[in-house]
Parts: structure tokens; C-alpha cells; sequence
């Protein structure tokens, strides 16, 4: 059911042109069974119901800087709504950064080596792998995070929230204080955790007392482990997903213009975007390798990152990075596991033309050879992929403008 009216599609988008408009209703209806055939929800659909004075004290704790222990860096630093739940930078600027936005990347703070994913529908129904790397995916049989056996939840989103505040240059720094904690061991990190905690006792008194109230708990008895509980409630409840002006065309007869159509079929259809980007988040949360450039020095070093294969240890994840959710990715420029493409337009075309966002001969050589190894890995993936002339990236872009929140405001 999933592909069986992709060929119908493709042929629809090879000649529907200029012609259509949004009066079209066999091209709105197809586009809307194309949505339904490849998992499309309705929003509330995802809510994963959560107590709200939890999420409003999480909330307090989300948008603290004690969260770190030099009291520098909140998780909302870097997950701004005027940069759709991100940070508006290609890397993100942990610890020791100052300001907002472009101004934090001229601050001294630590560069994080990859791009600040936005938070939109993390925890939601289904919702069970993150980070760039998945190195927190609960998809299988077993759970899979840096804690091994030791998983301090049975909730993806829970455990999630507990690694920022011990990520070396995003919230905490790495000093000789820390050197002692650097074992690699989950009994390491809870004495972390301990000290997180008995910060936040001492500087955020208020929001403990209702953290412990709140669970019925004395606070002695609270534990980081609740500290992330509330978080993670705050996460779903101020992320969860809304109605896109695609979600009311699919479900509520909303309508499109003829170009937004147009861009929809191709998505579904000819472009192959489905392929990968399908679901009610538009992610299949699995790993696929496609040639972004590399901006930054990297997850590992001198400009690499070797993306799912830090996690896994399989040369087969070599330079595979988890398909992005695409809800309200109008929003949340640059692109890219390391941002560094700018433009929506920019990030299509890196799916089928690499090699027009780069300038080889002005790359060095370890940089040549590491953009040629990441094209190489794409290898069968390419198949998945469709080619598509310039006309058609901007129909497919205006199509993806249709995902956000406020689309039809924004214009």
C-alpha cells in the first residue's frame, strides 16, 4: 500500500505543469491518499498525555542554567522559539557561550560539532529514537544508550533528556574536575547527576519543593532521574505536535495552492522524498547516508564524522545520520547533521546533486577524500532518491513550507 500509487504519481507530476490550481480536486485527492498511504496522522493522534503541573515545573528546570554545574547554559540556550526550537547556528555553541543566534557563534564558548536538532513531537507516540546519531534508540528489541544495561527508563524521551547535562562542551566542560567522572561508567555518571542535583537544590529551591510536591515525594527522596521526569512532561506538552496547514488540507478539506500541490506530488511521488521521510513525523527514524558537506571540525575530529558508526561500531553506518522529522523545518535553518547548508533548497538538492553545493577545489585534501568515502556510502541508497530540475526543487520546497505551524501567517 505504501508505494503502490507512487508510479500513478509520477506520472501526474510529469504532467500536471503550470496548469493546475488548487480547484483541481483529482490532484488534491491523490496528493491527500498519497499522505494517508504513507502514514499520516492526525497530530492529536501523537499527544502522549502528560500531567501538566509536572510539565510546568520541567519548565522551570528547561530554561535553568544551574541545570549545568558552572551555571552558564540552560536547555533552552539552545532550543529557541525564534529559531523553531533551535539554535539558528550551523554548530551549536555550548558551554561558555553568550547571547542568541548568530551572535553566540562570536562568544567563547564551546563548539558543539553538530547542528541543534529542534524539538518538535520528541516523546510523541512512536517517537522512540534520538539525537543525529540515534544514540538513544529504543526502535528494537532492546534499548540502546551510552547507560548499556543500565537504562535509567523504559521511556526513550526520559532517557534522552538525561545526556545534555553531562555532554562534554554542550553543558558541562571539560576540566580537571570532571577528569575523575571520565570512566565510561553509568555508576560515574550518577554521581554527576548527584552533584547536578545538589545544585539545584541550593539555587532552585522553589522548583524543587514543587518537583517534590508534585510527586508526592519528601525532597530528600527526589532524583535527577525526577528532575528529567519533569522535563521530558515539559518537552511533550510546550513540543507537541499542531495542525499544519498540510495536516487541515489532509484531514479537515483545508486547501492548497496549485504550486503547493504540485511540490506534494513530487514529495510522494517522483521526488522519492517519501522513501525515507514518511510517517506522521515525516522521519522513519532509521539511518540513511546522504553527502551533506561537513562544516566544523566534527564529531571525530579534523572535519569527520562518521555519524550512526560512532554508536554502533558497524562499518555499515559509516557517514549514516537519522533522517530528519520534517515538521516545521522551514523554520529551523541551516541543514544538515553539521548545518551546513543554508537554505531549504540548498538541502534538497544535496539528496540527488552533492556535488553542486561544494567546491571541491577549494576543500583539502582529507576533507576531498572524506566528502568522496560519504559519497561512496550512499552506494544503493541512491536508488531511493529521484532527480529533479530546479522548477521542481522550488515546488518541493514550497510544498515542505506547508509543515509548519503558522504556514499560512508566515506568508
Amino acid at each position: 500500500m505504501k508505494f503502490g500509487i507512487r508510479p500513478l504519481l509520477v506520472a501526474i507530476t510529469l504532467t500536471i505543469g503550470t496548469a493546475a490550481t488548487a480547484a483541481d480536486k483529482p490532484f488534491a485527492e491523490i496528493l491527500r491518499n498519497a499522505a494517508l498511504a504513507n502514514g499520516l496522522l492526525p497530530t492529536k493522534q501523537l499527544f502522549v498525555d502528560t500531567d501538566q503541573h509536572l510539565g510546568a515545573v520541567g519548565r522551570a528546570f528547561f530554561e535553568s542554567k544551574n541545570l549545568s554545574l558552572n551555571g552558564r547554559i540552560a536547555c533552552r540556550t539552545c532550543h529557541l522559539d525564534a529559531f523553531g526550537s533551535g539554535d539558528g547556528l550551523p554548530n551549536a555553541v555550548g558551554i561558555f557561550g553568550a547571547g542568541e543566534g548568530p551572535a553566540r557563534a562570536f562568544s567563547e564558548g564551546k563548539i558543539v560539532p553538530r547542528n541543534t536538532l529542534p524539538l518538535w513531537g520528541r516523546g510523541g507516540r512512536g517517537f522512540d529514537v534520538f539525537f543525529w546519531d540515534g544514540k538513544v534508540d529504543f526502535s528494537g528489541q532492546r534499548p540502546l544508550s551510552q547507560f548499556g544495561a543500565d537504562v535509567p527508563s523504559p521511556d526513550p524521551l526520559l532517557t534522552a533528556v538525561h545526556l545534555p547535562p553531562v555532554e562534554i562542551r554542550e553543558m558541562i566542560d571539560d576540566d580537571a574536575d570532571l577528569s575523575r567522572f571520565k570512566t565510561e561508567s553509568p555508576d560515574q555518571a550518577q554521581r554527576l547527576y548527584a552533584r547536578i542535583l545538589t545544585r539545584l537544590v541550593e539555587t532552585e529551591r522553589a522548583a524543587m519543593d514543587d518537583l517534590a510536591s508534585s510527586l508526592d515525594k519528601p525532597l530528600a527522596e527526589i532524583a535527577f532521574g525526577d528532575v528529567a521526569r519533569s522535563i521530558a512532561a515539559f518537552i511533550r506538552m510546550e513540543f507537541r505536535l499542531r495542525d499544519t496547514a498540510f495536516h487541515q488540507f489532509v484531514f479537515e478539506d483545508g486547501q492548497l495552492s496549485a504550486e503547493e500541490i504540485q511540490g506534494g506530488l513530487i514529495f510522494y511521488g517522483k521526488g522519492k522524498c517519501v522513501n525515507c521521510h514518511t510517517g506522521p513525523y515525516f522521519s522513519d527514524l532509521r539511518f540513511h547516508a546522504v553527502p551533506f558537506p561537513q562544516l566544523g571540525f566534527g564529531k571525530n575530529g579534523f572535519g569527520i564524522d562518521y555519524g550512526r558508526f560512532n554508536v554502533t561500531f558497524d562499518p555499515g553506518d559509516l557517514y549514516k545520520f537519522r533522517t530528519p522529522p520534517l515538521i516545521n523545518v522551514a523554520l529551523t535553518a541551516p541543514y544538515g547533521h553539521s548545518g551546513s547548508l543554508a537554505t531549504l533548497e540548498e538541502a534538497v538538492v544535496a539528496h540527488f546533486d552533492p556535488l553542486r553545493n561544494i567546491q571541491t577545489r577549494t576543500m583539502g585534501l582529507l576533507a576531498r577524500h572524506e566528502y568522496f568515502k560519504a559519497i561512496a556510502a550512499v552506494g544503493q541508497e541512491f536508488k531511493l532518491i529521484g532527480l529533479l530540475n530546479d522548477q521542481e526543487v522550488k515546488r518541493v520546497t514550497k510544498f515542505l513550507h506547508t509543515l509548519d505551524f503558522n504556514h499560512r501567517q508566515s506568508e
